[in-house]
């Protein structure tokens, strides 16, 4: 018996990469602690060489003693004929249903007829044994923008939910200051609005507050609940309590979320008591098509209240919680769908083609709701991360939940089909975050060892992306931002994706920004994103500062940076201003979709977030200088609104 053998043959087989090419482009081997740690993640037996050989030889007798495919993808409203059936009888059911939609008696093939998008369960019987296949019907592209809007080209707004300043809010940007800056960019020409993701911090949980390591991604931020807007009830509660939170620069989470709180447990009190009976119908109906998945987060949530956040430290088998608080978290999720749903309607009515474009984070944190409502699809004992690259010099470990990919696909893909269809429900255009881990996952083992890459069904999850994206005709964006292995992009592009254009990184060899002819067609352009410098930012090095404050880069090298910029930032703009320059180039480029951000209008230097740091920069914090109410008649809007509008980019009420 040779182990080392064995191991890298079970490793190959569960897609576990040898070795990869780092930022240098030198080969990284993946060492053999790192194989056992994710086959490990995965569910295998790597305990010992015994061990290693029995889970071989078991996975090798699984795939060698198939008849048929485990998995095949069709195109959907297509008749697709199947190189496989041996004599085979068989059914076809859509997935979660026991209705039989299609069967077929013994044949040498099986020809599966025209169907719809969708996951479906292929039941193949032949000689006395009987097979399952799962079948994914999915689009052969993504809807375009330009099918979706008649527009080929659009422009939208991008801003920080969490630090809109209104005079009705609590002190945090709720759905209702959403639908109403949704409104007010409308009316100036801008296609769609864009937030930070929207998934769930955790009820209970009162330190989280990055949008990008949420409690779970199937469900939604209920802390941006609009009090004045629950429906039904007619009268809104005070916020008076809430003054201290309001004036304060910049976001109070903690003491925001234990007011709020207090105000939903008593808006929910009112609900039950007062409503009228069509808010309850409604309620029940959503309770209903939610399933069993918004029960068990539910019970998530109100298992948290009594022992805590930390899941992991749980009895192993506690007690049921009460049925009112159940129902009680049950309610926030079905408050929050319908305020959300309200702002995509109103955003579509102000104009907007896609009206909401909303964001998807890559992982949920380690202690959230998703990975223990989903743990039968969760890999143990490692985190997804980044290997070191041009964004992250260091590395990064995100300490986000992974999907082990068997895991997912025994499941049909249900945990995060859930997953994309609570964000694309509301939303006119989604942005994946780090979409290359649809092909391949960097994973970070608990133990120590050294992180590696482990294959994803890439196919597979772009037919159910597609699957879900039309159902609720949606168009997506793939942030594919770093190391991206050649080919990649052109493959999503094939797919129907837009890619992720971010200024910032789109220079010629002199270092000078892109013109506009050079941005590729198929994008979404911006100047910054979230974890990058601002426009302003940019402009006076900003980032420079921090870095040198955090002691990241010594004062000679962050002079050198300033200078470099300096020079840069004057070659471009000329006598123009810098911003207006910027925005100039994005509006006449070739780029489909376009994104100006909030904080560039106001001149905002500070970036959203500072990778690397927790409490040393004011990360997720900071709120807008400018109360919503005042944002038309402030007039900062108004000239890079008109700037896109002249290009061309102006939505349809306004063509």
């Amino acid at each position: 018996m040779n182990v080392q053998n064995d191991l890298s043959e079970l490793a190959d087989l569960c897609g576990i990469w040898h070795d990869f090419h780092d930022l240098h482009g030198n080969l990284k081997q993946t060492s053999p602690d790192t194989q056992k740690a994710f086959l490990t993640a995965i569910g295998l037996d790597v305990s010992n060489g015994d061990a290693i050989a029995a889970s071989l030889a078991t996975l090798r007798h699984e795939i060698e003693d198939r008849w048929f495919p485990e998995e095949i993808i069709v195109q959907s409203d297509v008749q697709a004929a199947q190189v496989f059936g041996l004599g085979a009888v068989w059914q076809l059911r859509l997935d979660g249903s026991n209705d039989v939609i299609a069967q077929g008696q013994p044949s040498d093939y099986i020809t599966l007829p025209p169907l719809a998008s969708g996951v479906y369960v292929l039941t193949a019987t032949a000689s006395g044994r009987t097979e399952i296949i799962t079948v994914l019907a999915a689009p052969k592209h993504l809807s375009s923008v330009e099918i979706l809007t008649e527009r080929s080209k659009l422009w939208g707004l991008n801003l920080a939910l969490y630090g809109l300043q209104s005079d009705r809010n609590t002190g945090l940007g709720d759905f209702e200051d959403l639908a109403q800056a949704a409104e007010i960019a409308g009316k100036m020409g801008a296609g769609f609005i864009g937030i930070n993701p929207l998934h769930t911090m955790g009820h209970c949980d009162v330190n989280a507050i990055s949008p990008y390591s949420p409690s779970h991604r199937g469900f939604l931020h209920t802390g941006y609940i609009a009090l004045d807007r629950i429906p039904g009830l007619n009268t809104a509660p005070s916020i008076s309590d809430f003054s201290d939170i309001k004036l304060a620069s910049s976001v109070q989470y903690k003491a925001h979320k234990i007011l709020h709180h207090q105000s939903l447990e008593a808006s929910f009190q009112r609900f039950t008591d007062t409503a009228p009976n069509p808010a309850k119908s409604d309620f029940e109906i959503f309770k209903i098509n939610s399933g069993s998945d918004l029960q068990d987060f539910a019970r998530f949530e109100a298992l948290s209240e009594i022992h805590g956040t930390q899941w992991h430290d749980w009895p192993t088998d506690p007690n049921a919680p009460p049925t009112i608080r159940l129902d009680f978290h049950m309610w926030l999720q079905w408050v929050a769908a319908v305020q959300l749903a309200d702002a995509q309607t109103r955003s579509k009515a102000a104009g907007m083609p896609l009206g909401l474009y909303l964001d998807l984070a890559v992982g949920s944190r380690r202690d959230g709701a998703e990975s223990w409502c989903e743990q039968a699809a969760v890999a143990q004992g490692v985190s997804i991360g980044a290997p070191p690259d041009h964004l992250s010099p260091e590395g990064q470990n995100w300490n986000l939940t992974a999907f082990a990919p068997r895991k997912l696909k025994a499941l049909r893909y249900r945990p995060l089909r859930r997953i994309l269809a609570q964000t694309i429900h509301h939303a006119g255009l989604i942005r994946i975050d780090h979409v290359l881990g649809l092909n391949r996952s960097y994973w970070i083992p608990d133990d120590g060892s050294p992180g590696g890459y482990i294959r994803q069904p890439f196919e597979s999850l772009i037919a159910i992306i597609k699957i879900e994206a039309e159902r609720f005709n949606c168009a997506v964006v793939g942030e594919d931002l770093g190391l991206v292995p050649d080919g990649f992009r052109d493959t999503m592009r094939a797919h129907g994706f837009y890619g992720y254009s971010v200024l910032q990184y789109e220079k010629d060899e002199q270092g000078a920004f892109q013109k506009p002819d050079n941005i590729a067609a198929q994008v979404l352009s911006c100047f910054a994103t979230h974890d990058t410098p601002t426009l302003r930012g940019y402009e006076v090095g900003r980032d420079i500062d921090w870095w040198e404050k955090l002691a990241w880069i010594d004062a000679q090298a962050a002079d050198a940076m300033r200078q470099d910029r300096a020079t840069q930032v004057d070659a471009f703009r000329g006598d123009s201003d810098f911003q207006a320059s910027i925005h100039s180039l994005l509006a006449q480029s070739n780029a489909s979709l376009v994104a100006i951000q909030l904080d560039d209008i106001l001149a905002v230097e500070d970036a959203q977030n500072l990778p690397g740091t927790i409490d040393q920069h004011p990360n997720w914090r900071r709120k807008y200088d400018i109360r919503l109410d005042d944002l038309t008649a402030d007039g900062r809007l108004g000239p890079s609104a008109q700037l896109m509008n002249d290009a061309g980019r102006h939505n349809a009420n306004e063509g």
